[in-house]
């Protein structure tokens, strides 16, 4: 083999390597930089009647992010009276009231309040539901977890006035 040719072949598969290597790089990398979700970028989702009672608005805020980040979260909105219907969670659930005064539950009969600075925790499992109290809304970050297939969340039928309420 000529030795130009020699050498174009050696040159050509050094840039290659490099090209590669640094396509590899760049990957690596986009996979560890920050991102930003500027507010406002993801609409607002008005909530179903198959999970909702009442006027319920949900404001992303990210998504589960497999198993680097199997949590997601959103903002909830529920105008006074609406709630969520009876739910479990797999892996559990943060609530963190952001405004207002709300009310939530679970099967053992128990109706409490909450207000805004309050947390909850929704462990694994447990049937509960939660909304805004009857006269004011509220509005709370949920932080859910999420399993390697996706889902977060179980839902069952709505709530009763009686349950809303407090009564069995």
């Amino acid at each position: 083999m000529p030795r130009s040719l020699t050498m174009a072949l050696i040159i050509t598969a050094c840039i290659l390597t490099t090209q590669i290597g640094a396509s590899t790089a760049m990957s690596a990398d986009a996979k560890n930089r920050q991102t930003i979700t500027h507010a406002g970028d993801k609409p607002d989702i008005k909530g179903s009647d198959k999970f909702f009672t009442g006027n319920v608005r949900i404001s992303p805020v990210f998504s589960a992010k497999g198993s680097d980040a199997p949590f997601g979260a959103a903002y909830v909105t529920f105008e006074p009276g609406a709630r969520t219907h009876w739910h479990t969670h797999p892996t559990g659930q943060h609530l963190l009231v952001v405004a207002g005064v709300g009310r939530t539950g679970t099967d053992q009969g128990v109706m409490e309040e909450v207000r805004a600075g309050d947390t909850l925790w929704c462990p694994p499992g447990i049937r509960h539901w939660h909304g805004a109290s009857p006269t004011t809304a509220m509005t709370h970050l949920a932080l859910t977890g999420t399993l390697p297939d996706g889902k977060n969340v179980d839902w069952m039928e709505p709530v009763t006035d009686a349950q809303y309420n407090g009564r069995k």
